[in-house]
């Protein structure tokens, strides 16, 4: 994922491919364990017309020369591709283009100079879960039944969704009396439960695969909220005609809603100020802020000694 300027045309976008820009630096963003797209030491003009004599200096983010490094490609026409993208490799990205000018009357030649930098971020995708909320009908908010009721019903919906490794977590509910213009006094259960991804035995599941593994998880548990779905735009049904007793607690119709929850691992966060070009995505904390959770927030060090990118503590 790279900042795409309106000079920057789709065909040079898809060819890997990342410019620079001698006004402005550069955001690029990797997902880790994966490579860089090429940064190419010019911008989209200078790339049009034939440079004379042209050297290339690749500096890191702590200041060496990239050239010769085992984690690098670098290539002849001084396009860089960092490979295996960790966290720790997160920083500005700095090339210096020289090379000559000749003026066709005198056959002086000018050494001309252009720098260009790219502040290259590492990310994961965001891990996926999804609130449920739905409602059923009861004959009163004291009944023992009424927990006995949830417990059977996460009992059920874990069942379901275990060859996932899925599973309920956050389940909740309250039972309120409500009067109704046509019925008079009703009473509802008002369930929450949140479709967990990280059951117990999912990191079995995630070294099936090589490195990260959120597009795994987050498959399997978009898998378990559409069957979680499946499930109650049936059980009306079921309630109604399957059962020799009509059951005192009754699904309320259309009541089933379900919201995605973003959350980001440790040490990464989502910021749609700062990186507005990866505004879905959980990149790197930057050097002075922390996240030590599973939320989406990178807070600022009280004391911003922290020089690392990536920092889960201060």
């Amino acid at each position: 994922r790279a900042e795409q300027k309106e000079e920057q045309s789709i065909d040079l976008i898809g060819k890997n491919e990342v410019y620079g820009d001698t006004r402005h630096e550069v955001h690029v963003y990797v997902k880790v364990f994966t490579n860089s797209p090429f940064l190419v030491c010019m911008d989209l003009a200078l790339s049009q017309e034939r440079i004379i004599d042209p050297n290339y200096l690749w500096t890191g983010p702590d200041g060496r020369d990239l050239q010769g490094q085992s984690y690098v490609n670098l290539t002849e026409t001084g396009k860089l591709m960092v490979m295996g993208f960790m966290v720790s490799m997160s920083g500005a990205y700095t090339c210096t283009l020289s090379h000559k000018v000749i003026e066709t009357t005198t056959q002086e030649e000018i050494e001309m100079v252009e720098a260009y930098k790219f502040m290259v971020y590492a990310y994961r995708e965001a891990d996926h879960a999804y609130q449920v909320s739905v409602r059923f009908s009861t004959k009163g908010c004291r009944l023992r039944s009424n927990g006995l009721f949830i417990e059977l019903l996460k009992k059920i919906l874990n069942s379901a969704i275990s060859y996932l490794t899925c599973h309920i977590t956050e389940s909740s509910y309250k039972c309120h009396s409500i009067r109704t213009p046509k019925n008079g006094l009703q009473y509802e259960l008002f369930v929450n439960f949140l479709v967990n991804p990280f059951a117990p035995g999912w990191e079995e599941v995630c070294h099936e695969i090589p490195y990260d593994c959120e597009d795994v998880t987050n498959r399997r548990v978009r898998q378990a909220a559409e069957r979680i779905g499946k499930f109650f735009h049936e059980l009306r049904h079921v309630l109604k005609h399957e059962f020799q007793a009509v059951p005192t607690i009754q699904y309320v119709d259309s009541s089933f809603s379900m919201t995605p929850i973003d959350s980001c691992r440790p040490g990464f966060g989502k910021n749609h100020h700062t990186h507005q070009n990866c505004a879905s995505c959980c990149v790197v904390c930057g050097p002075g802020t922390y996240s030590p959770n599973n939320e989406v927030t990178c807070w600022t060090c009280a004391r911003p000694q922290a020089r690392m990118y990536g920092a889960k503590s201060c």
